[in-house]
């Protein structure tokens, strides 16, 4: 009985037979003689291999493509650089400094040291000195580089060149030349070639019949019948297929968002603010000292028009400035230094959400309320791979005549649970602006780093009095660059906001 083969696998098979025994042919070359598409030979191909029908062989290519600056190259028809320097220096007979040969030739003194090394490497002339030499060179002679950037322009930008060819000593320095001036890239390729075995020429010889496979079954093949004298194809699930990438929002935007469903789902209020505040309210109303380090020029950014804010009403401004100076009537001593007003009225760019929190107190002081806000914030911080001058943070408080210390922590820890981490600790920490305070820590699982992600605390007597908030005040402000990296495993925190369309594709929806 003949064997049975779809339309594309009998192609093939008999395009095979009737080659030498000897003869492979290359994977490409046969989608293109037989017309079809490159994956169903590659299946079809694959399937006959493992029935020993076929054999198959892959060799290793160099795949050499013509960049920008060697289509230029070539459209200019002039040669290269360093043979127009050796022209130069043998129509002038004697050596030239590098700008003397820039200015004739009418390139930059840069791009004239960087080709001196193929000058002298090509024997197009010496050194003396700081100066070029002529040298006795048949500057006529087609050189290596030349040779093949010619073989580029006529093969249209792309040749492949043999493992043997690409990795001769000669044509490695050769093609690293090329890439390090940008004339071309390479690139590894692999090519797969086949050929007919004796077992599948005996199959040939025994009968193969060609049938058309269906893939759909259509109404009108149900309607007319047809569908009773066609084969259906089988279902290989074992094939190749194109990977689909599913549309899918940035991943710290995914942070950001979760951090908002997550406080909304613990019936807290999202508020907003200004990136661009006064010093008053991004500092003095939080308690924080106007000789604080914080406040340099070197770790705030301020604003130089407008140069300066209006202040609240006169009698909170008063609060604050005693507040600062002896306490006021809180209990405190205060800072004991002279408070002054005129950097209170300065313009920064926010350097914490906090000062949305602190400024949602003074317009409403009545308990109970729970509000977050998530918002960007600004620090003249030096970029490296854990430090951005711009990045996100969430703060939070909660106004409550029955709340406690222990309920912070329990919000924060219920918090974390939400975003994916279970296990959290806290350790003690210093703010100027709450007591007791701590910094927040996480693990992720299978790891054991711990990860501080933010600090938080109750607000001190110095920053809520003044609101006229007579009860415990909870407070927070917590990094979500941090928190993204973590998750999403990102060692550089510039790799969150760079266009990394790969790591996209690729990220898990779930993750």
């Amino acid at each position: 009985m003949k064997r049975q083969l779809q339309s594309h696998a009998y192609k093939l098979l008999t395009h095979l037979g009737k080659a030498d025994a000897e003869t492979w042919h290359k994977m490409t070359e046969l989608a293109t003689t037989l017309d079809l598409d490159q994956s169903k030979v590659s299946a079809v191909c694959t399937g006959f291999s493992e029935e020993s029908l076929i054999d198959i062989q892959e060799d290793e290519f160099e795949e050499l493509t013509l960049e920008e600056a060697g289509q230029a190259l070539l459209a200019s028809n002039e040669p290269l650089l360093e043979k127009r320097i050796a022209k130069l220096l043998q129509e002038k007979g004697e050596a030239m400094g590098t700008p003397d040969i820039a200015g004739a030739l009418g390139v930059g003194p840069q791009e004239v040291g960087k080709t001196l090394r193929f000058v002298l490497s090509k024997g197009y002339a010496r050194k003396e000195g700081k100066a070029l030499a002529p040298q006795d060179a048949d500057i006529d002679a087609e050189q290596a580089d030349e040779a093949l950037l010619r073989r580029l322009g006529e093969s249209n930008g792309t040749i492949l060149l043999n493992s043997e060819e690409a990795n001769s000593k000669a044509n490695k320095n050769v093609l690293k030349g090329l890439r390090s001036r940008g004339y071309a890239k390479t690139r590894t390729r692999k090519q797969r070639s086949v050929r007919l075995t004796e077992t599948g020429r005996q199959l040939l010889k025994d009968g193969v019949e060609e049938i058309k496979l269906v893939n759909q079954l259509t109404e009108e093949m149900m309607l007319s019948g047809e569908w009773k004298n066609v084969t259906f194809r089988e279902y290989d699930i074992q094939l190749d297929t194109a990977p689909v990438y599913a549309g899918k929002a940035h991943p710290l935007r995914r942070v950001l968002e979760e951090t908002r469903r997550a406080f909304l789902n613990m019936g807290f209020t999202e508020i907003r603010g200004p990136y661009v505040e006064s010093a008053f309210w991004d500092f003095d109303a939080l308690f924080q000292p106007q000789d604080h380090p914080a406040r340099e020029m070197q770790d705030t950014f301020y604003c130089a028009n407008p140069g300066t804010f209006s202040l609240p009403d006169k009698e909170l401004v008063e609060t604050i400035r005693q507040i600062h100076e002896d306490g006021g009537e809180t209990g405190s001593t205060g800072w004991r230094y002279d408070w002054d007003e005129e950097k209170a009225k300065q313009v920064v760019l926010r350097t914490h959400t906090t000062a949305v929190t602190v400024e949602a107190c003074h317009k409403n002081p009545n308990p109970p309320q729970k509000v977050f806000c998530v918002g960007r914030v600004f620090r003249r911080e030096t970029i490296d791979y854990k430090h951005l001058p711009e990045f996100h943070q969430v703060d939070g408080i909660i106004v409550d005549e029955h709340a406690s210390f222990a309920h912070l922590l329990g919000t924060l820890t219920e918090f974390y649970r939400q975003m994916g981490f279970e296990e959290i600790k806290f350790r003690p920490a210093f703010f100027p602006y709450t007591e007791p305070s701590v910094e927040v820590f996480v693990r992720m699982p299978g790891r054991k780093e711990w990860f501080e992600l933010g600090g938080a605390g109750v607000f001190r007597p110095e920053v809520i009095r003044p609101a006229g908030v007579n009860v415990p005040v909870l407070a927070w402000g917590l990094g979500l660059e941090r928190l993204a990296m973590i998750r999403y495993r990102v060692e550089d925190i510039r790799h969150l906001y760079l266009s990394q369309l790969d790591w996209l594709k690729e990220l898990a929806l779930c993750q």
